[in-house]
């Protein structure tokens, strides 16, 4: 299985929100203690995973170009994947796989949507909270977490990390009635 992280490259968007993929899949680097290497147009880590091969993989294009890397991903290494990335429909923490869909009007899902000519492969969204009345919807996804969101961020990606291991290890719809209950918000699962 491959999870893409979706996110924007360069140091100015490391901590902001739209960024979310990008550090769930460090989380998992992390955790299966692999490095990225660079490969033109993305970073990719390879580790095993319940004795399957999990590659993890960071787009560097921006965000509204993601569906190019991935797509020249697959292209080179045709494989089952998951795309993860934030979600401004969700409150902060909430976590939602779905095994197909629209892009929900999100730019990076939009892109590997038209990409690949289809809406059938998995995804976990994460909430990151509505954008604040008067607040553009743009900045706020490039803004960093608020310093309430920042405390409970660990925890949160640790929960992320999991779903992407319990997908590859069990299948989308194992993981999505184990992740995607309201009440597996942070501290309730456990």
């Amino acid at each position: 299985m491959t999870v893409f992280g979706l996110g924007n490259p360069t140091d100015r968007y490391a901590e902001t929100r739209h960024n979310v993929g990008f550090m769930v899949v460090d989380r998992l680097a992390g955790r299966t203690r692999v490095k990225f290497r660079h490969v033109p147009g993305r970073f990719v880590a390879r580790t095993e995973f319940a004795g399957k091969p999990l590659c993890l993989v960071k787009p560097l294009l921006y965000m509204n170009e993601s569906g190019v890397p991935v797509r020249e991903h697959l292209a080179e290494e045709p494989d089952d994947f998951l795309v993860v990335c934030d979600d401004l429909a969700l409150p902060f923490g909430r976590l939602r796989l779905r095994a197909q869909g629209s892009d929900g009007g999100h730019n990076g899902l939009g892109s590997i949507i038209c990409h690949l000519e289809t809406e059938a492969f998995a995804r976990l969204r994460i909430g990151i909270d509505p954008t604040p009345p008067g607040v553009d919807g743009a900045d706020y996804v490039l803004e960093p977490f608020s310093e309430e969101q920042r405390g409970r961020l660990p925890q949160l990606l640790d929960r992320a990390a999991q779903a992407c291991l319990a997908v590859a290890a069990d299948g989308i719809a194992a993981a999505m009635n184990r992740f995607n209950p309201a009440e597996s918000e942070p501290g309730a699962e456990e």
